[in-house]
């Protein structure tokens, strides 16, 4: 019975070996890949600038549909002009996921790869019970595939004064393996987190280039290093290495656990300007900060590689509300405020500023009009013709000033 047992706890042994052997092959290919990666797009050199449009599924095209008009809206003398042109991408839904057993089809991938910047709606993710396979987390494989490792999230609250900028390392972490975990026995189960040299120099060399282009002056880098020592040690090393580079910006770091309570120290947490901070950590971290904002129906996002951009809500695909008939009464805000940073991105600030005003206008200062997710508020469609008509006044700019300094 001995020797049963021992040759059974072999076997284990030897399957778990080679599954962690299978994740190791995969993570030193993706490495090679990324020492060969190619330069930056340049979308002056475009022409036409391809925007593609996810719906997602949930409320996703309906929020998808308000941003997609206030885009044409902000954009349309480019449009008129050839230099930008809108395309709907279809299939990302979680009942076309869930009959191909795909995190995203390829027919749709090939259809997102032929757009230079996407726009996309919330997508659902199953957990257990639901009634879809347990496929994986279609924006992780979304940044997997298109290498978008960097998720760039801003948080502004003038009358607070809070402004943020968070960039949250989007490939790698406890995420990119999230699904490919392992139960060795019924009693214990591995789940893997992994750290690049690559994957780490990338994401903080962009928050201190975004905060020298920006004359901000402080970078703080966020990990656990003092327990996770190996992964988060790696980040946190490369960190300082790089901030040498960047004597003009003082960098210092906190543990995750603490920060989450600093977030919310009125005396501290004005001294936070930009975060840096591996995938996981960053995932929870801007949640937290987007309810100073308003919520997680307020933010929106951009995940950035080299070659595509994405920019999403930070928010889910909110089924209930469509299941309750109340898709139509859903916030886009969130997608909108991805949709100026889309602007930006492409090279339109001047654009962006403004749309980015109007939101503020809207929703934080005069609040005509407000979303409450239910009939005892507007619809998104209302909230978006109120936005395009704050985008036509002509003293956009002097009521936005008017408002922060009173602020």
């Amino acid at each position: 019975m001995e020797a049963i047992i021992i040759i059974m706890g072999n076997t284990i042994i030897e399957k778990a070996k080679e599954h962690f052997g299978q994740l190791v092959e995969e993570q030193l290919n993706r490495v090679e890949a990324m020492k060969s990666a190619q330069y930056w797009i340049d979308y002056s050199q475009l022409k036409p600038i391809i925007i593609g449009v996810i719906g997602g599924d949930g409320i996703g095209p309906y929020i998808a549909a308000e941003s997609r008009r206030l885009l044409e809206f902000i954009l349309q003398d480019e449009v008129r002009e050839g230099k930008v042109e809108f395309r709907d991408v279809e299939g990302l839904t979680i009942e076309n996921r869930a009959a191909q057993n795909k995190s995203i089809p390829d027919d749709v991938l090939e259809e997102i790869k032929k757009c230079h910047v996407t726009l996309k709606g919330p997508t659902t993710t199953p957990r257990k019970g639901d009634p879809w396979p347990n496929i994986e987390s279609c924006n992780v494989a979304m940044r997997r595939y298109l290498d978008l490792f960097a998720n760039v999230r801003p948080v502004k609250v003038p009358k607070e004064g809070i402004d943020w900028m968070f960039f949250r390392e989007n490939t790698e972490g406890a995420y990119v393996l999230g699904s490919k975990g392992i139960n060795v026995t019924e009693d214990l189960a591995f789940d893997f987190k992994v750290i690049t040299s690559q994957g780490a120099e990338r994401i903080i060399r962009l928050a201190f280039e975004y905060a020298k282009k920006n004359n901000i002056n402080k970078v703080t880098i966020i990990t656990k290093a003092n327990v996770i020592k190996t992964t988060d040690g790696k980040f946190l090393e490369i960190g300082y290495k790089i901030a040498e580079e960047y004597p003009e910006i003082e960098c210092d770091d906190w543990y995750i656990d603490i920060m989450t309570a600093k977030l919310i120290d009125p005396n501290r947490r004005t001294q936070f300007k930009v975060m840096v901070l591996p995938n996981l950590y960053g995932d929870i971290l801007t949640d937290e900060a987007a309810e100073f904002q308003g919520g997680v129906g307020t933010a929106g996002s951009a995940n950035i590689g080299k070659r595509y951009a994405m920019f999403e809500a930070i928010h889910g695909s909110a089924p209930r509300m469509v299941k309750e008939g109340r898709a139509q009464y859903a916030d886009p805000c969130s997608m909108i405020r991805a949709a100026a940073m889309l602007i930006n991105h492409i090279g339109y600030p001047e654009k962006a500023k403004k749309l980015e005003m109007a939101l503020d206008i809207c929703g934080n200062y005069e609040k005509k009009l407000v979303i409450t997710g239910r009939p005892t508020g507007c619809t998104g469609a209302e909230y978006a013709d109120y936005l395009m008509k704050t985008l036509q006044d002509p003293n956009l700019k002097d009521k936005w000033e008017h408002y922060t300094q009173q602020a």
